[in-house]
């Protein structure tokens, strides 16, 4: 037996039999022909696309230089704190908010000195 998807797939056919009349059906046929063309025309290109994007990403990331794995790298806290250190800021019971407030004026009134 047909099922629903299947009648509105004949519905649809029959209606568009009656409106356009059976001269019209190859004309739209081939309209929706042409529209898959440039449909899977499109999805080749953007595929195509993308691959050349990933292509020079992967490229690109051959190209950067990696840290040596005996070299420390640190953490954005360990150089706010350094940071901080260096400028005689005190940093006990501050939040990192604070630091950086501090770090900033700090910066700010040394560049004012000169």
């Amino acid at each position: 037996m047909l099922e629903g998807w299947e009648w509105l797939i004949i519905g649809v056919v029959a209606i568009v039999i009656i409106l356009w009349g059976p001269a019209k059906i190859p004309e739209l046929a081939r309209s929706l022909g042409r529209a898959k063309g440039e449909f899977n025309k499109a999805s080749k290109e953007f595929a195509a696309a993308a691959n050349a994007e990933e292509n020079n990403v992967s490229t690109y990331n051959a190209t950067v230089v990696q840290p040596k794995p005996t070299q420390t790298i640190k953490t954005k806290d360990k150089m706010l704190l350094e940071t901080a250190q260096n400028l005689g800021i005190p940093t006990d019971g501050k939040t990192r908010e604070q630091i950086s407030e501090e770090i900033s004026l700090k910066a700010k009134l040394l560049g004012t000195e000169q």
